[in-house]
């Protein structure tokens, strides 16, 4: 509870939930946080595909009548529409204004097939990975780069001349320890003109040294599988340690609004059922920092998906990366990862300190029955030491050590 919203609590008290108190998996504390994660995910929408229009709709609560009409519309109107609308005109003017509208600059990738299916042609623009050819792109927590490795040979290949910067959490010395590949990779990489940075925090880049000089040159930025490491003994859905994947979206977003061009695009892969970084934990922290969810795509369906996915930690030295089959990773379902599309829209208003969730208190993880404590007698020394443990290792994380 007090980790709860002022929203969330007064949600709880006028609602009739009342958590199952025979639940054989779990405590009354996570159920309740479940409740109020499936009450936030009905105002985002699903987190599985989503199109162009249905997000569209979804973001302007639409009529289905609008969808239908949305649907029917060319390439070239479709786009002037969702690239202009804002409310403050009825959808049918935008709509009229659109079809009157001519394309000037048929050179570029965005007004390609003007008089094709709008729906059809801007799903592909996503899939393609069309992105603008001259502004810089960032990959983040690439852990043993071999997406990175992808994107640079597209660039290189679309004969583009931005840079494709490739970063990692881990220090190169621990690569080297999981990824006897990794130096190579580098080398591959830094041969098509790639800047390799090791050691950073997605969440503090403002404050990384790199990069300084870097203000509103991103026109894409990458983040696939966020995690924000495990938590021994807790599931990565319990109460006591969620949070951190909660606050890792947030602040993964903010971090970089000082980076990113107005219409960069930024996408985020992740399992539509993880339980650790929600779907909805990406979404909500995209649309709080003015980051616009054009579309929610399968992941498999997308250009970049063939490369080496990993662990990112101490399981990747013995569990191999696999590119063409992906067998490397196996811990959830393929068919429901999904890669969630965003692109930066400022609006100019000044939006305030980002708000974040903050971790359990010392008396809090104390009495806590779950994952490391289920086994440890209340009032023991090994009780309150793993609770001294587990506070200080929070409080790091919540000012800024370590978060990503």
């Amino acid at each position: 509870m007090d980790q709860c919203t002022v929203e969330e609590l007064q949600s709880l008290l006028v609602g009739n939930f009342v958590p199952n108190k025979y639940d054989q998996r779990k405590q009354a504390a996570e159920l309740c946080a479940q409740h109020l994660r499936q009450m936030k995910e009905k105002k985002l929408g699903g987190g599985s595909r989503l199109d162009v229009v249905s997000a569209f709709k979804h973001r302007w609560q639409l009529p289905l009548d609008a969808e239908k009409t949305l649907r029917a519309l060319s390439h070239k109107d479709l786009r002037y529409v969702i690239n202009t609308y804002d409310g403050s005109q009825t959808l049918q003017e935008v709509i009229d204004e659109a079809s009157i509208n001519e394309v000037f600059d048929d050179e570029t990738a965005e007004n390609a097939a003007p008089s094709r299916s709008g729906i059809k042609v801007m799903g592909r623009f996503n899939r393609l990975e069309l992105i603008d050819p001259l502004a810089d792109c960032a990959v983040f927590g690439d852990a043993n780069l071999t997406f990175s490795l992808n994107l640079a040979a597209h660039r290189k290949d679309f004969g583009h001349v931005g840079r494709v910067i490739a970063t990692t959490f881990e220090e190169v010395e621990t690569l080297r320890e999981r990824y006897k590949e990794i130096d190579e990779s580098i080398r591959i990489l830094e041969e098509h003109h790639a800047e390799v940075y090791h050691g950073v925090d997605c969440t503090r880049i403002a404050l990384d040294p790199r990069f300084q000089g870097m203000d509103g040159k991103l026109g894409a930025v990458y983040y696939n599988f966020p995690h924000s490491g495990a938590v021994q003994g807790f599931f990565d859905s319990n109460p006591m340690v969620n949070w951190r994947h909660e606050n890792l979206m947030r602040l993964f977003f903010r971090a970089l609004r000082h980076f990113m061009k107005p219409g960069g695009v930024v996408k985020v892969a992740s399992n539509s059922g993880a339980v650790g970084v929600r779907y909805s934990f990406i979404v909500g922290g995209a649309i709080e920092n003015e980051f616009t969810h054009t579309e929610t795509m399968p992941f498999l369906e997308w250009h970049l998906h063939r490369y080496g996915r990993s662990y990112g930690d101490r399981r990747d030295a013995y569990k191999r990366p696999d590119a063409k089959n992906n067998q490397s990773y196996n811990a959830q379902n393929a068919n429901a990862d999904m890669v969630y599309c965003f692109a930066y829209a400022p609006t100019g208003a000044e939006l305030g300190k980002q708000p974040v969730r903050f971790p359990p208190s010392l008396e809090v993880l104390r009495q806590c029955k779950d994952g490391p404590f289920k086994n440890l007698a209340p009032g023991t020394p090994g009780r309150l030491n793993l609770a001294k443990q587990l506070h200080q290792r929070f409080l790091k994380e919540i000012s800024g050590t370590h978060v990503g």
